[in-house]
């Protein structure tokens, strides 16, 4: 068959180029040989926030009385219960794609899609294994990534596991090491720590979440602390012995080896592309290192070819494969689409508290020569946290001294992923500190806690 647009895999990148591609008017295929929405759906962004709102219940109804509630008995946590919740809404999430792909007319390819030369791609059935080619004038790769392993914690499914595993187990495992404080590894550290699991945080670098703003990452490590984690940084998991009941994890610190035992050991140190059995080299399309080299409109070395998501250069993140999709697909359509700003990505990470940021850190505009103004309004003085009933955290900005414009944003503490994108249009538009200030935000509210973070960094700060 022939079609305008094929794209293989259907994650948030390889859907939206789709579903774009036929509101374009494009005859659109896509391929998929696993679940439609990919990773991110299916066993990523979703299940994990239906997993992680199963432990904010929990910890609600064990601090019931904080709150003036009297609960009889006591409550427990059922991670199986919470693993089926988080099942049916991945499972929701993932028929609301077939039924977006199937309104806008895009022919679903089920099996595992290769590109070939002379804009072809070849599918292996996934019902029978039989090979089918089709043609495309534009084909667009978005195959995304699986978890990566190191190879002294190969994974083993059952003692050393990786994400996928760490979101369905069946039984509540007493005690887990994790490896990795990323994203996703202080997330699983949050919810396991949350419902009772006794969890060890081990990071290689200096300070969890190490992409973040060091205040940040210093008042998450408080948080877990204060929560009963043992967090451990400069550290690095040397071996795991899994002979006994338990894994033996010898840990290496600046003050020497350690030695953990856990029933579990969670690998979350980042995620490798799915680039490999693809046809990429036979087509002649140029890779760098483990990820395939593209413009700024995400055209591949050969003409005809694209590719976005996990598998190009820059932030491996759903909302940013999304709007890859659509400055693709849109300039393949003959519109003019901006570039994604790749400067301007906000950032989230779904833990208690949570993070959101957006920008420079205070240690990056320094050493980029920036001279700056640094504003920090501390939950502890917000109304809306303190009759939430959790103060931790923080919103922090850095500001351009010279023209008042906002280098970065740093949020810590409750719902701020659902208040960066204040942040990002701020930064889009150079709004500067000044017109920030004579917008009147809400009150009482977290958000406000942008605007009174900016007063600070201009000496103005009324509540604080």
């Amino acid at each position: 068959m022939n079609y305008d647009l094929i794209v293989i895999g259907s994650g948030p990148g390889g859907y939206v180029a789709a579903i774009r591609g036929a509101q374009l008017g494009m005859k659109t295929a896509v391929v998929e040989c696993a679940d439609l929405g990919g990773v991110c759906l299916n066993w990523g962004c979703i299940p994990t926030k239906a997993l992680l709102k199963s432990a904010q219940v929990f910890q609600y109804l064990l601090h019931a009385e904080t709150y003036g509630v009297k609960l009889e008995g006591t409550a427990k946590a059922d991670l199986d219960a919470m693993v089926t919740r988080s099942r049916g809404v991945a499972e929701t999430m993932n028929k609301g794609v077939a039924f977006l792909l199937q309104k806008n007319k895009v022919d679903v390819i089920r099996g595992f899609g290769k590109v070939k030369p002379n804009k072809i791609v070849e599918v292996k059935s996934s019902e029978n294994g039989e090979i089918t080619e089709y043609s495309a004038s534009h084909i667009v790769i978005a195959t995304g990534a699986r978890s990566r392993e190191l190879p002294n914690l190969p994974q083993d499914g059952k003692k050393i596991i990786g994400y996928r595993e760490a979101m369905t187990l069946r039984k509540q495992p007493e005690s887990m090491v994790i490896v990795g404080s990323g994203a996703i590894g202080s997330e699983f550290a949050h919810f396991y720590q949350s419902i009772g699991t006794k969890v060890t945080l081990v990071e290689f670098l200096p300070q969890i979440v190490p992409v973040e703003d060091a205040d940040v990452s210093a008042q998450l490590s408080r948080s877990f602390r204060k929560n009963g984690m043992k967090v451990m940084v400069d550290s690095s998991v040397e071996h795991v012995d899994t002979a006994g009941d338990l894994c033996k994890c010898t840990i290496k610190t600046k003050k020497g080896e350690e030695i953990v035992e856990a029933e579990i050991v969670l690998s979350a140190v980042g995620v490798t592309t799915h680039i490999e059995n693809i046809g990429l080299e036979e087509t002649g399309i140029e890779i760098v290192g483990t990820k395939i080299k593209v413009d700024e409109y995400y055209r591949t070395s050969q003409e005809g070819y694209y590719a976005i998501g996990d598998v190009v250069p820059g932030y491996a993140l759903a909302h940013v494969a999304s709007h890859e999709a659509l400055v693709c697909v849109e300039k393949i359509a003959g519109l003019n689409p901006h570039p994604v700003n790749y400067n301007n990505i906000p950032g989230c990470t779904y833990t208690t508290p949570e993070i959101a940021s957006v920008g420079l850190s205070e240690k990056n505009a320094q050493e980029a020569g920036y001279e700056i103004k640094v504003g920090k309004f501390p939950f502890t003085a917000s109304g809306k946290a303190t009759a939430a009933g959790n103060r931790d955290g923080f919103v922090k900005v850095v500001f351009d001294a010279k023209t008042d414009e906002l280098l970065g944003c740093h949020m810590i503490g409750d719902n701020v992923t659902e208040m960066i994108a204040e942040a990002v249009i701020i930064r889009e538009k150079n709004i500067t500190a000044h017109e920030i200030l004579s917008a009147v935000h809400p009150h009482p509210t977290m958000s406000e806690a942008l605007m009174e973070a900016v007063a600070a960094a201009y000496g103005q700060a009324v509540h604080l």
